[in-house]
Formats: structure tokens, sequence, C-alpha cells
């Protein structure tokens, strides 16, 4: 874990996008995620929210950490910018602005007269970052969730077992369409140093989802056949499953080729296995799947987790226990390589942040700020307080 010290550290080193100024109407995740990436790497982002406050800061259930996760390094003012007052305010931002990021539905910020059509006639140099549901097409007008293109682009179909498309554990697509906008925008930001003007940068749903099956598809493609939800796939490797140990304990085990399948015999003492002149080849072990895992499982149901991990890991074989994402808040790795940074919340308390997983110069960018309280940056952006809400 980093502490505060750590953070302000790396903090007053220059980071990539020092000195690039975002505007960012946004909510729930895709957005926020541009925006965040963009912060993270320095640039300053102010995060306009309306009267009240972004309403994903009061998310219920699966959403409660939404906000939190995806809004850090950021400022915030609050305007309303249904209103002509609040429109010119925000248009003499943009103007003093790098980029504007949105993800609103389709055709809000045109009725607003803050669509880069508009904006792009007196800000010629500026980068306008829009996340949709689906990129322009037949589709573009529909309204999308990451479960919906889940649905659509068939992740939901490999995920789940033959008949029960299951959504991904994550909000896989939001987060991706986030990332690709702000590879967009890092992209649009160097052409702008060579030509001098920007241009609109779109992030889709949809397209994510596909690029996330496009293998699927080539797989198709390659063979004529359609491909197997995963659950129900023709594995490669015949050893690559989760097994149950002792006292119901699970740990996922991969031997994917012939050199691990012998070390794998050995730290199970199983020289019935190994010398088996059925099970010599991976091809054959292929063919001898459904056996070969029983009788793995009869040997492994007779080992506890943590011993055999501690095996597996000095034999070099892959393995991982499946862990609850609440259990990587002690994640050993995460806590010694600075996989987890404290951050003040909006409340006043401290919490644990997952940073970008990248280093740059063998430094993970951190936490900057405090989560901001909404329009506590109005004075410092603006020179006026917030209005308060009376609703």
């Amino acid at each position: 874990m980093t502490n505060v010290t750590d953070t302000n550290t790396a903090a007053a080193q220059r980071l990539p996008l020092d000195g690039v100024r975002v505007i960012e109407f946004t909510h729930m995740i895709m957005g926020p995620t541009c925006g965040m990436i963009l912060a993270d790497l320095g640039a300053e982002v102010i995060k306009i929210e309306p009267p009240g406050g972004d309403r994903t800061r009061k998310l219920p259930g699966l959403g409660i950490g939404f906000f939190r996760t995806f809004n850090r390094n950021k400022k915030s003012v609050v305007l309303d910018i249904t209103t002509p007052e609040g429109r010119d305010t925000v248009t003499g931002l943009i103007g003093e602005a790098d980029v504007v990021i949105e993800n609103f539905r389709p055709g809000l910020m045109r009725s607003l007269g803050l669509d880069y059509e508009t904006l792009s006639q007196r800000f010629p140099r500026l980068i306008y970052a829009s996340h949709k549901g689906f990129l322009p097409g037949p589709y573009e007008h529909r309204l999308a969730l990451d479960e919906v293109v889940q649905m659509m682009a068939g992740l939901a179909y490999m995920t789940g077992p033959p008949g029960r498309p299951l959504r991904a554990g994550a909000s896989v697509n939001d987060i991706m369409g986030g990332m690709f906008g702000a590879i967009g925008i890092m992209a649009a930001l160097l052409e702008r140093q060579r030509t001098g003007r920007g241009q609109e940068v779109q992030s889709a749903l949809f397209e994510n989802c596909v690029f996330l099956v496009a293998s699927h598809m080539q797989q198709f493609s390659m063979t004529g056949e359609a491909p197997r939800p995963c659950p129900a796939r023709f594995s490669p490797w015949s050893v690559y499953d989760v097994f149950t140990l002792a006292e119901g304990e699970q740990l996922f085990i991969g031997a994917v080729n012939d050199k691990q399948f012998q070390v794998l015999c050995r730290v199970l003492d199983a020289p019935q296995l190994a010398n088996d002149p059925a099970l010599a080849t991976n091809e054959e072990r292929v063919h001898a799947r459904p056996d070969l895992l029983k009788r793995l499982g009869d040997i492994l149901v007779h080992h506890r987790a943590d011993d055999l991990a501690a095996k597996l890991e000095a034999a070099g074989l892959p393995y991982a226990p499946i862990a609850r994402p609440d259990q990587l808040l002690d994640d050993p790795h995460l806590r010694a390589s600075h996989g987890l940074m404290t951050m003040q919340t909006d409340e006043g308390t401290t919490t644990d942040v997952v940073p970008l997983p990248l280093t740059l110069g063998g430094r993970r960018p951190g936490v900057r700020m405090p989560l901001s309280r909404a329009g506590e940056h109005n004075e410092d952006v603006l020179g006026t307080q917030p209005k308060r809400n009376d609703h």
C-alpha cells in the first residue's frame, strides 16, 4: 500500500499529460473511465456535474463503488448546463480547454449546442471525445448498456454454458470504451501538434465487445464451425481446469505441454499417470481428457490448497486460487507493488483504490488529490461558489 507521503512524492514528478486541460461531461463508468485515465496521466480534468451532483455518487448495490473507482484526480464544478447562463459559462471553459469528454444519450449535447460540430466552429483546436453505445451506422440511435452489447456481440454466449448466456463479471465494455476513448484522445493530441487542428473521437460499447470476440469470429472464418461457449469448449490442453481439493477448496491448475504434465505428476506423486502410455503426449491426453480429469480429481481431493499451491509455485507450474474481489484488498503482491493506493474520499475517510495497470519509468501513476466533493472547485475554476441545491 502506498502512503500519502509516497503519493505526494510521485505527484511532484511531471506526468506525460501535464498541461492538458479536459472538460468532462460524464456519468456512470464509460466516460468517467476515460477522464480518470487522462487525469492519472497528469491532465487537469474538470468534471461538470449537474445541480445536486452526479447521480452516480449515490448509486446503491453493485453501483455503489462506481464514483469512487472512476473519478479520482478530477476537479468538480457544478453547473446547470440546461440554462443559458450555465451553457455560456461552460462554453467559456471549453474555449480554454484541449479536450471535451461526454457520454450522454445520443442527441443531448447537440440539443444544448455543446456537440462537436457546433463547438469546433468556434474552437478548431478542440478534441472532442464521445462515448456511445454504437459507432455511426444503423444502430447508432439505440440506447445501450454493457449487458445489452454483451448479448448482441456474442460475449455472453461465449461466457455462459450452452443455453445460458451470461454477462462477464465486470463492466468490461464500459471500461474498455473509456480506454479506447483515451487512446483516441492521445492520438488526436499528437496529430494536433502536426496539423494545428482538433478532431472528434468516438468510442462505443458494441464495437468494443465485437473486438473482444474477434478471435472467435476468426475461428469460424478459418474452420467453418461456430465456436462453442467457453464452458463447453474443446480445450487444446488436457489439464487446464478448476479442481476441487480437500475441504472443498478449489484451485485452477494448468499443464499445457508434455514437460509440465510430467512435472505435475511428480508434484502429485502420481507415477501411474506419468508412466501411462495412453497419456504420453498432449494430443493423447486431450482425447483422454474426461478420464484424465477424473483420475486427477481423485488424487487432488486429498491435497490442501495452500500446501499444493506452494508446491506448484516451486515447480513453476501455472495455478491460481479462486479469489473473490474483496480478498484482493489483502493480496500480498498488490500491497508490495503499489497495486493499491490510498485515496481520501469525498466524505473525508480513506479507501484503497486500484491504480492504472501500468508503469511509467518504473512508477505507477497514482492518486494526486482527494476525491472531489460535488462543486468543490467552483470557486477555484469559476471564481464562484456552487449554487445550493434546494431539491
